[in-house]
């Protein structure tokens, strides 16, 4: 009994909605046509009323479309990748087939050029079917294509509200099977119609419309369907194109299983094309007989940062669509920023060389495999143009994943090279990378490379900070556990000497060393604020990104002028308009002689210091430091040419592994940062040369001698050019047994003042 019960409800239903609709359809066209006839009765004033809550008329506004990353390749700049809410291309008119705008007027408003808005007759047809089956709008709702543009655009606007819970409850009231839905799109599609052209409004349709499979508007069709541009279709593809609008997940072309369907309703569609003359019977036969298969070559939507296919190049990806939603040219806020992102349109030019990106990708895949079972292997390569700031490499053996579920312990969503707020990494210690900012502050106050200092180990204490002593204990150790005993500033960055620079900074403030640091646009990853601790002189204390350090490098390459490190070159918009990228932000933060004096001892580190295995000796000048953390769970190596300057860092992501026990396929763990750097700067080097580094005042320039070593530099240096597999040579145990406490080794003790050369002859790394 509920069934014969409730069908004639729904007829009632159904028949009063026709009336309600046809009512209001005859009405709304009056007012548009003859408002003065339309309001003379009290009746059809207070069915007006009811519509005044209805807005007068609708924009078609901005749709959401593709953002489109690039970056470099051979030469030339290429896609990276695609990233949208919603995949559209918009078109304009004369990019769209005239095959493909027959094919819609003919399946969805054959008179669409001869009626108004709303199609009186189409609304009484859609009626009559309503009643056969007992349902309102269940036989088609009679809606012209300047209502379902409304109804689109209705969808598109709740789509690209600011909260989850406001685009589906915007959904729903926009797609909602009601009268009052329909007699709003009807008063909307009116005053659409008095806006603009139908020529207008046909072609925001066919860029609108929903073509199933994440494929939003013609041209994206076209492209993802048919593997060509909307605007060479013919009329098969067109028809079958428009086919799938009324029921886009049943009909679209993404798999056979929807052929049949597809093609029943696109022959009918071309039917009605040969019926209002816009094709030959000719054509007509053709394109009936023509197999949806022989046409549709599906290209699947390439959207987001795991569908990148340059190797190393997933987190560039996700770190572009972290900073370019905090770019000024985006919008004023954070909100706006975001809004406009997800409405899309844009073309992000980045900096970023794949061709050397993927070289570093091979290197830190080779000699840190993510693979790795024993313990958290982390490695990273990021290389930083000096001058610009412009960042040119970046890759880690960890591969992306940003899935909740994860792709296991090879992969991660985090971005080891840059700071937190961009990756979600807190940094690491950066070990004796940091002595060059107490070289820095040591030049700055007048002090000499070959000045000396006392490096007998000890009790460092009390040492200046911001004018205060600071009695914190400091007795760091040499990596040899040796007595230097007296060395220059030089011997001590050269050889890497924890004891030596502890003197040196005895005679230094520490805050002073800190601020010389910040100069250079060194920070914690963390964003907190950098240590002015003893044990930070040498990397103790503070975390920092790899990229952080590279670019501080960058300025002593530079001659003492800082870049901030970038990332988006330019951005164009939808409309074809150049935005502005990241600003570029240079300044001289250190002297320019004082970096010139600290460029010849950081020279030296590659010519005869613990990172000469690490030099390509390819003829291009190059300076930079090493850096070890206790027990090396944390390794350095930066440095790189007047042009480019890299970061290459092995660690632990997580927990204490002594690296220094640790062997993988070409040697001790510990030396592998000095293999993946020399072999990414001897690509870039190739690819970018380098200048000899700024002279010296004279009174500073060293003569030729050699430095001379002690005993603990006798392993052999590589005489061919090979890179170091052992450990050997590069610290006491030979990669075999535990670390002693902090850092590099120590250098040959000397007394009084000594001459150091420009680029001393090459000699065994020594032990770091």
């Amino acid at each position: 009994m509920a069934v014969t019960t409730s069908q004639p409800r729904r007829a009632l239903t159904a028949l009063l909605g026709i009336g309600a609709l046809s009512t209001a359809a005859g009405l709304l066209v009056s007012v548009a046509i003859t408002p003065g006839v339309a309001v003379a009765g009290q009746a059809a004033s207070g069915s007006i009323r009811a519509f005044d809550q209805i807005p007068e008329y609708i924009e078609i506004g901005k749709l959401q479309q593709r953002n489109v990353v690039y970056a470099h390749k051979g030469g030339q700049e290429v896609p990276l990748a695609t990233l949208y809410s919603e995949n559209r291309v918009t078109v304009g008119w004369n990019d769209v087939s005239k095959n493909l705008k027959n094919a819609a007027v003919a399946g969805e408003d054959r008179r669409f050029f001869e009626h108004g808005a709303v199609d009186l007759s189409s609304l009484v047809r859609a009626g009559v079917g309503s009643l056969a089956t007992k349902e309102l709008g269940s036989a088609g709702g009679g809606s012209t294509l300047s209502m379902q543009l409304v109804r689109n655009i209705l969808v598109a606007k709740a789509m690209s509200l600011d909260t989850e819970k406001a685009r589906q409850k915007a959904y729903a009231k926009a797609t909602e099977k009601s009268t009052a839905r329909k007699i709003a799109e009807m008063k909307l599609a009116i005053g659409l119609e008095k806006k603009y052209s139908k020529k207008e409004i046909l072609l925001a349709y066919l860029n609108i419309a929903y073509f199933g499979d994440q494929a939003y508007g013609v041209e994206a069709a076209a492209q993802h369907y048919l593997g060509k541009s909307s605007k060479t279709l013919t009329p098969a593809e067109a028809a079958s194109l428009i086919a799938t609008v009324q029921y886009p997940e049943s009909r679209n072309l993404s798999s056979p299983k929807h052929y049949k369907a597809n093609k029943a309703r696109r022959d009918v569609i071309l039917r009605s094309m040969a019926n209002e003359k816009m094709m030959s019977k000719a054509s007509l036969t053709k394109a009936l007989k023509a197999r949806i298969g022989s046409y549709v070559h599906l290209t699947p939507a390439t959207q987001g940062c795991m569908a990148v296919t340059e190797a190393g190049a997933q987190q560039w990806c996700d770190l572009i669509r972290r900073v370019v939603k905090t770019l000024p040219a985006l919008g004023k806020t954070a909100a706006d920023r975001d809004r406009n992102w997800r409405l899309g349109g844009y073309e992000i030019h980045t900096s970023l060389d794949l061709d050397l990106t993927a070289k570093a990708k091979e290197l830190v895949d080779t000699y840190a495999p993510k693979t790795e079972t024993r313990y958290a292997l982390g490695a990273v390569a990021t290389s930083v143009e000096a001058g610009t700031g412009r960042v040119i490499v970046m890759a880690q053996n960890k591969d992306f994943d940003d899935t909740l579920r994860g792709g296991g312990p090879g992969t991660t969503a985090v971005n080891y090279a840059v700071d937190e707020k961009w990756g979600s990494s807190t940094g690491f210690q950066p070990g004796s990378t940091y002595k060059p900012f107490t070289l820095l502050d040591w030049l700055k106050k007048g002090h000499s490379l070959y000045d000396t200092v006392n490096a007998t180990p000890r009790d460092f204490s009390p040492m200046t900070a911001c004018g205060a002593p600071d009695y914190t204990r400091f007795d760091p150790k040499n990596d040899d556990f040796g007595n230097p005993g007296t060395v220059t500033a030089l011997q001590a960055t050269i050889r890497s000497i924890n004891t030596g620079y502890a003197a040196m900074a005895q005679k230094l403030d520490l805050c002073d060393i800190r601020d010389t640091a910040k100069s250079l646009g060194v920070h914690p990853a963390d964003g907190g604020e950098l240590s002015a601790y003893p044990s930070s002189v040498i990397g103790s204390g503070n975390t920092v990104a790899p990229l952080t350090v590279a670019a501080a490098f960058a300025a002593i390459a530079n001659g003492g002028t800082y870049c901030e490190p970038t990332f988006i070159d330019s951005i164009v918009d939808d409309a074809g308009t150049t935005l502005p990228g990241q600003t570029t932000k240079c300044e001289q933060a250190i002297d320019a002689d004082v970096v010139a004096r600290a460029a010849v001892a950081m020279q030296g580190v590659f010519a005869s210091g613990t990172a000469s295995s690490a030099n390509p000796r390819d003829g291009v000048p190059i300076l930079g430091k090493t850096g070890t953390t206790d027990h090396a769970e944390q390794t350095w190596l930066v440095g790189g040419s007047s042009k480019v300057v890299t970061a290459s860092w092995v660690g632990n992501i997580e927990g204490h592994q002594n690296q220094y026990g640790i062997y993988g396929t070409y040697g001790a763990m510990n030396v592998q940062r000095l293999n993946i750097w020399r072999g990414l700067q001897s690509a870039i080097n190739a690819a970018y040369g380098g200048d000899a580094f700024a002279a010296a005042a004279p009174e500073y320039r060293p003569p030729t001698t050699p430095l001379p070593l002690g005993d603990d530099d006798e392993t052999e240096a590589d005489p061919d050019g090979e890179l170091d597999t052992t450990g050997e040579g590069n610290d006491d145990s030979n990669g075999t047994a535990p670390a002693p406490q902090n850092d590099e080794p120590a250098a040959p003790p000397t007394s009084g003042t000594e001459p150091a050369p420009t680029a001393p002859a090459p000699t065994p790394p020594g032990n770091e």
